[in-house]
């Protein structure tokens, strides 16, 4: 999506508030003992509170309200009896629509102690979405984002998984421009418009470089096995600093 109007941008600013205040408040409450389903029910019933509709449901039919994914799996995990334990890494992905305007935003959490190395995989991994989202901005190359995470990456001694990408958002979950890598490439010449919306999403890892699939039709894991962690936000390009739509608050 491009916004064109002022009344867009504000839409896109409700959705966004409201997937930021789900997945804060699933944060807030997620406690050693609980299951994934019981979370993703808190999940639930704050998007109906706000008027708000699941996108990976309505969309993709995806069973469950949000995407939950802890330890070992990376991205898309389905919310069941799993019991959420201390020292776990808990991957919330909320996306949502209300009034034809979607969002999307996710973050990896720790559950009480974890070690030094997940403890600055958590920090570098938010840090790297923020290098990309300072490489959105009207006229600039798509692929400024991924080349620029992936010189952090590289840096700190950390590996991207290749095969989950940042896209468009706005009036559907995933639209143009779709596939932005958030890891390096020369072969993306695409420039960024003024007032197009997408998220930035960087998979950070201690080794993995794909995700791959399991034994249900949705869970991803990394290929070969190593931590990962995922930090989204949804924005907005302008010919300045980008607008950050999913902020809590």
């Amino acid at each position: 999506m491009t916004i064109t109007h002022q009344d867009e941008l504000d839409g896109l600013k409700i959705i966004g508030r409201i997937v930021a205040n789900t997945m804060q408040t699933m944060a807030t409450a997620m406690e050693p003992g609980m299951t994934t389903r019981e979370l993703d029910h808190i999940g639930r019933a704050f998007l109906e509170r706000e008027g708000a509709i699941s996108a990976p449901e309505s969309t993709y039919d995806f069973p469950g309200a949000t995407c939950i994914s802890v330890n070992e799996e990376i991205a898309h995990g389905i919310p069941g009896d799993r019991v959420i334990a201390s020292g776990d890494l808990v991957n919330i992905d909320v996306s949502a629509s209300r009034d034809g305007y979607f969002a999307d935003t996710g973050a990896s959490f720790r559950v009480g102690p974890v070690t030094p190395a997940i403890d600055r995989l958590c920090r570098d991994g938010k840090r790297a979405m923020e290098i990309g989202i300072a490489e959105v901005g009207a006229g600039k190359p798509l692929a400024g984002i991924g080349n620029a995470i992936g010189r952090f990456a590289s840096k700190r001694g950390y590996t991207l998984i290749q095969n989950l990408a940042s896209h468009g958002v706005g009036r559907s979950l995933h639209e143009y421009p779709k596939e932005i890598a958030t890891w390096p490439t020369r072969r993306d010449t695409r420039r960024i418009r003024k007032g197009m919306v997408l998220t930035v999403e960087p998979f950070l890892s201690t080794g993995g470089q794909v995700a791959v699939g399991g034994d249900d039709d949705w869970t991803l894991y990394s290929a070969p096995h190593a931590a990962v962690v995922q930090y989204e936000h949804t924005v907005v390009a302008t010919e300045r600093a980008p607008i950050i739509l999913t902020r809590a608050g």
